[in-house]
């Protein structure tokens, strides 16, 4: 019987110590910067790279067909930009826009049709993404999505984070969703 309660209270102890690696390592991933086109950027578990969402120009103007350019900084490697896969592209980390008014496109993600995004043109001259973080418009930053166990085609998603700031009064907004 004694065996029983030191593996049970070994393995608690153990379960215990991997999550906190995992959360630990979570409130570890880099923070992309240098790029002044970038608009907002995804981290998920369960590594650093990071996939960068910037603003596609071509010849100093936006690519009207392509307005969004998605790639991998690939942290867990050398940290190399690098494009995303056919795959990555047409069924996960892809954006889909439509163009709904003069310098405004609604956007999403390819895997997650109902989340929707907006990219315009703002006071500042300069092109902003905007989403409903906790019922209020914000300029989207950063979205960070908690993956635990599932399968490559469908993990297992336990919570997407949005982060991003409100423009009028210039306050962070931080919105948990399950999904």
């Amino acid at each position: 019987m004694h065996w029983k309660k030191f593996f049970s209270t070994v393995f608690l102890v153990m379960f215990q110590l991997f999550t906190f690696v995992l959360l630990a390592q979570s409130a570890n991933f880099p923070v992309p910067s240098g790029n002044s086109n970038q608009l907002f950027y995804l981290q998920r578990t369960p590594n650093t790279n990071t996939i960068v969402c910037e603003l596609n120009l071509k010849n100093g103007k936006l690519d009207t067909e392509t307005p969004i350019h998605v790639f991998w900084l690939r942290y867990g490697d050398k940290g190399q930009r690098e494009e995303l896969a056919y795959i990555q592209r047409k069924f996960a980390y892809g954006i889909s826009n439509r163009k709904i008014a003069e310098n405004q496109y609604e956007l999403n993600f390819v895997s997650y049709k109902k989340y929707k995004m907006y990219l315009q043109l703002a006071a500042d001259g300069k092109y902003h993404v905007y989403t409903l973080i906790n019922k209020k418009m914000c300029i989207l930053n950063k979205i960070y999505i908690e993956i635990k166990g599932g399968t490559f085609w469908v993990p297992h998603v336990e919570y997407v984070e949005i982060s991003g700031m409100q423009p009028t009064a210039n306050q962070p907004e931080i919105e948990r969703l399950k999904i």
